[in-house]
């Protein structure tokens, strides 16, 4: 689903996309973007942030409290706190205009086959009470399912490759290309704190995903 106000840019872009191979579906306010991403199984959400009625950012808040479908936000102001705070909300990947149609695909097609994968040959990795499955995408924390975004998980599933490890924020950094292209090195602040919310028992004192101070973190047993 694209949700784009520019109705001019919108039409182009859909025609851009369905010539690429993917079905469409445009919408032009937040309250229809919400309403058919409800509606319908869509594999991914492209947002702009500006939207009418609900703006982008509301719509992303909202639908990652209900489901963890792929959303990438597009937005004409580059600073870098936007940029955070959509990363913050839930969303996967965010791109600034102007932006060439190409590169939008090019953006669809690294997430998708990021949450596709099926290569026999990733394993499955458990630290403690966390469980990663790289085949199937999917987390857990003590048994429970933990939907977390393509730039998370790509940090969780580096980590429990080698537990451990300390891994500067640089190195995380890395690991997140392709879904988070914008992405700084404060970006991966914000995707540990997101995450220690989510897999530990008492996200203000982490037992499992570790500070070490002056280079970076690193995954740790956790509680016994």
């Amino acid at each position: 689903m694209l949700a784009e106000d520019d109705r001019r840019q919108a039409e182009a872009l859909r025609r851009y996309l369905t010539a690429e191979g993917h079905e469409a579906t445009v919408v032009h306010d937040g309250e229809a973007a919400l309403r058919q991403a409800r509606q319908r199984p869509f594999d991914l959400l492209v947002l702009d942030v500006m939207l009418p009625g609900l703006d982008g950012m509301q719509v992303c808040r909202i639908l990652r409290q209900e489901s963890d479908v792929l959303m990438l936000m597009l937005t004409a102001r580059s600073s870098e706190d936007d940029l955070l705070r959509g990363l913050d909300l839930g969303a996967d990947d965010y791109m600034t205009k102007p932006f060439s149609p190409r590169e939008l695909v090019a953006r669809i097609r690294t997430l998708l086959r990021r949450v596709r994968t099926t290569g026999q040959d990733l394993p499955v990795h458990r630290v403690g009470r966390l469980t990663v499955d790289e085949p199937r995408h999917t987390v857990t924390a003590g048994g429970v399912p933990v939907d977390c975004t393509a730039g998370e998980f790509a940090i969780l599933a580096a980590m429990t490759r080698q537990p451990g490890r300390v891994f500067t924020r640089g190195q995380l950094l890395e690991h997140t290309r392709g879904v988070d292209r914008e992405s700084t090195e404060r970006t991966i602040d914000v995707h540990v704190m997101n995450l220690r919310r989510k897999i530990e028992l008492n996200p203000r004192r982490p037992q499992q995903l570790l500070t070490v101070y002056g280079v970076g973190y690193k995954l740790g047993p956790g509680a016994p």
